[in-house]
């Protein structure tokens, strides 16, 4: 994997029909946002080979919202990413991303916006990004690193959805 892009799924709605929090679905307002940042990461030629996505209904929909932008994505579930922590998001993504140039995660916070600080820490962006970071990491964001040939991180962009509302 040479590139990772860690999204965040849309807003959801706050409760489900089900009651279960795994069966929250994306409001009018998700669907927009994950569409927008879907085509502008496509815009800037970030573009996933494949796409790892947390079961959950909000993270699919929010995959299906962007999925246009990304005709050629290999797109696969993975139980392991629903509200998965760091670590565990970091594994999937260098397991999937093994024979792939640029892996997307659509996952969940608190575990997308962890690993996005540990890795703006790890490749030494400036303190004022990682502050941003560690403030906030709003639904439909995305951030995105690359990695050289030792695994090392290097931060690439930091994307947060523009609020019309």
């Amino acid at each position: 994997m040479d590139r990772l892009i860690l999204f965040r799924h849309g807003k959801a709605e706050q409760e489900s029909v089900s009651g279960d929090d795994f069966d929250r679905r994306l409001s009018p307002r998700g669907v927009r946002e994950s569409a927008e940042m879907g085509g502008s990461l496509a815009n800037l030629g970030l573009k996933p080979d494949l796409a790892l996505v947390s079961p959950a209904a909000r993270t699919r929909e929010t995959w299906a919202a962007a999925e246009p932008a990304f005709p050629a994505a290999e797109v696969r579930c993975d139980d392991d990413l629903y509200h998965a922590d760091p670590g565990t998001i970091r594994r999937v993504a260098e397991h999937g991303g093994r024979d792939r140039a640029t892996v997307m995660v659509v996952g969940h916070n608190p575990g997308l916006q962890e690993l996005a600080v540990r890795l703006l820490m790890e490749g030494g962006a400036p303190p004022s990004l990682v502050a941003r970071a560690q403030r906030q990491f709003p639904t439909a964001a995305a951030a995105v690193f690359l990695f050289d040939a030792a695994g090392r991180p290097a931060f690439d962009g930091l994307f947060y959805p523009e609020r019309g509302d």
